[in-house]
């Protein structure tokens, strides 16, 4: 799969994505901001989220509606008032593309209704993300599967049968790359219900590569899912010390930028399959034992246990010989310290 100018899969490095949500806390300046730093931090993209308040809910003050007091978003009251507070204003949305090209990192948006997926294809979206929430929306999927752009597809709402539909109708629909994001809806996300290894079945089950979008505190989680098989990450990203709506779960520049300096280098620690010495191996490979001489030793005297010893480092014989040259004799007076050779015992 090709996102933009990167290749994601096995033999590619993880596609790290930050996250912008409602992080930007209404300012354009601020989205500007996320942008360039999201970049410095080293996220090889930045996602916004395209919806409207009208095209994720309705206005309403029927309990339906009402966000539940114990929810991080309550004082909010309703889903209409916290979608108009939180959304990214679709005539931003342009520029922001165009200050991500300048600044050489991937964009992407998250839609929500038919008018936004028309409105990311003018923007030339080189991919779509679908959240959560809106995994079972399936008229919205195939809206998506027909742009056959990469769609990158999030599990925190989902079961085993919702997913299995959502990829059918995507791959039904002329979508055939797709990234699988084992997700945990809840904000913040508690570690004992990630449940990561749920990565490994991904490409097993359903054919995708796998990733994550995590929304835990800090970067255990991220860093662990490389080491099971993802190979995209996103991760709020918010500015060091700025507080929105959604700062809470976010993780802030600084936290970021070392996230993902411990995935490089988690990446290149993991490797391949070597049974081989490495280039510092070999700067170590005489540290190993070998056989020395530890008493002195007479021209035509026999080796007994007590006359040598498996030491270190490994400049004579090697150790596996030992049962082979006990009971021998050697060719020539030995000293304390002196290695043991082939050539010098009489075989």
């Amino acid at each position: 799969m090709k996102i933009g100018s990167k290749n994601i899969g096995s033999k590619n490095q993880c596609f790290i994505i930050a996250e912008m949500s409602a992080n930007h806390g209404g300012k354009f300046s601020k989205a500007k901001e996320i942008i360039i730093k999201a970049k410095e931090a080293g996220a090889d993209a930045v996602k916004i989220q395209t919806y409207k308040a009208e095209t994720i809910t309705i206005r309403s003050s029927k309990q339906d509606f009402m966000i539940n007091k114990k929810s991080p978003w309550a004082q909010y009251d309703s889903l209409f008032k916290l979608y108009k507070n939180t959304y990214t204003p679709w005539e931003w949305q342009s520029e922001l593309f165009q200050i991500a090209k300048e600044n050489n990192i991937i964009m992407f948006s998250s839609p929500f209704d038919d008018s936004s997926v028309d409105f990311l294809e003018n923007l030339n979206t080189p991919a779509y993300k679908i959240a959560s929430p809106e995994i079972n929306d399936i008229p919205l999927l195939r809206k998506i599967a027909t742009t056959k752009k990469p769609v990158l597809l999030s599990t925190g709402l989902a079961n085993y049968s919702d997913i299995t539909l959502a990829i059918r109708t995507l791959k039904n629909n002329g979508c055939n790359d797709i990234g699988l994001l084992k997700c945990t809806s809840s904000y913040p996300a508690p570690f004992d219900e990630i449940n990561l290894n749920t990565i490994v079945d991904y490409p097993k089950k359903f054919k995708c590569i796998p990733g994550i979008s995590d929304h835990t505190i800090g970067d255990e989680i991220p860093i662990a899912s490389i080491s099971l098989g993802a190979k995209i990450i996103e991760k709020h990203f918010i500015l060091n010390d700025e507080i929105t709506p959604d700062s809470f779960f976010s993780m802030s520049f600084d936290e970021f930028k070392i996230m993902v300096t411990k995935i490089r280098n988690v990446e290149k620690a993991l490797g391949s399959i070597n049974y081989d010495y490495t280039k510092s191996m070999l700067k170590n490979i005489n540290s190993r034992r070998s056989l020395y001489v530890s008493k002195p030793i007479k021209k035509g005297d026999v080796i007994t246990k007590f006359n040598i010893q498996s030491i270190r480092p490994a400049f004579g014989l090697h150790p596996k010989y030992y049962d082979k040259i006990i009971g021998k004799k050697v060719k020539l007076d030995l000293q304390i310290g002196d290695r043991l050779t082939i050539d010098i015992i009489e075989i």
